[in-house]
């Protein structure tokens, strides 16, 4: 019997994790967390703002959210929206697209210059191209974030009302039922494909791109939904940090977060290197 050839396999591993310690993966992520923590609320404000003028009930998105955040994390958001929400003005919506797009794609950049490290690259586009590409990448975020939302809570009425049109049977709407799941997972698969080929200042193809965006998007779901079970049975934050304990939760999971976006970029460059298609 032939024996199996570890060796490829164990020169992979190695790389990865030369990769991991000299690109200091673990310290962008804390930049990460910071940009993100600093985006997260006038994100928020921009969907709760937006769905006021639609049919949307944004109390059950926040519901769709509670499956990845941990409690005491969601009850800081939860609470920060409704305060918001009831001292807002008219002009909220208006502010909270200047605040979204300014502060959120400052937490683009910063994954774009995770990803020139991951490929060993100077940011050399000028302010105004970056900013452009930040702002497209950060509305492809947003079109996930709505999307991936949406299609939890309103897929079977969407279902319904489509193939209503063509007669079909309970049968086929509960299979629907399971596949806006699937929807929502090839969302974050798109978002993530994209991201990794327009972020870094380097000639990305699909092809290298492919492997860490399903990296990323499972890697992300299953991370957040295990720091979600583990924060809200095991981890009891608010007694060690107390009132600052929701945001403790917060930091963490946008570091674990960070870990895993910065880790599908260097599984990328991994690949183009290998391949022989890194081209700056």
């Amino acid at each position: 019997m032939a024996k199996l050839n570890f060796n490829p396999i164990k020169k992979h591993v190695i790389e990865f994790a030369r990769r991991f310690s000299e690109d200091e993966v673990t310290s962008l992520s804390a930049q990460l967390s910071y940009f993100f923590l600093l985006s997260l609320f006038p994100l928020l404000i921009f969907i709760v703002a937006l769905a006021s003028y639609l049919p949307i009930d944004y109390l059950r998105l926040l519901e769709m959210m509670s499956a990845y955040i941990p409690v005491e994390a969601m009850q800081l958001i939860e609470n920060f929206l409704f305060e918001t929400m009831d001292s807002s003005g008219g002009g909220l919506l208006s502010i909270a697209i200047i605040g979204t797009i300014w502060s959120a794609s400052n937490g683009i950049n910063a994954i774009m210059r995770a990803l020139n490290k991951a490929y060993d690259v100077e940011e050399n586009r000028s302010f105004i191209l970056g900013r452009l590409i930040a702002i497209s990448l950060l509305l492809s975020v947003l079109l996930l974030i709505v999307v991936a939302l949406l299609l939890p809570v309103f897929g079977r009425m969407i279902g319904v009302y489509i193939f209503s049109f063509f007669g079909a049977s309970e049968q086929f709407i509960s299979v629907w039922n399971g596949l806006r799941w699937v929807i929502s997972s090839s969302i974050f698969f798109v978002v993530f494909l994209y991201l990794y080929k327009m972020a870094p200042n380097a000639k990305v193809y699909f092809k290298d791109a492919i492997w860490g965006a399903l990296f990323a998007t499972v890697g992300w779901q299953v991370s957040s939904y295990g720091f979600s079970l583990y924060v809200n049975t095991m981890g009891n934050y608010a007694a060690t940090y107390g009132s600052l304990g929701g945001v403790i939760i917060l930091m963490l999971w946008f570091y674990i977060s960070g870990i895993i976006i910065i880790l599908g970029g260097e599984i990328n460059a991994m690949v183009a290197d290998h391949r022989g298609r890194l081209k700056t």
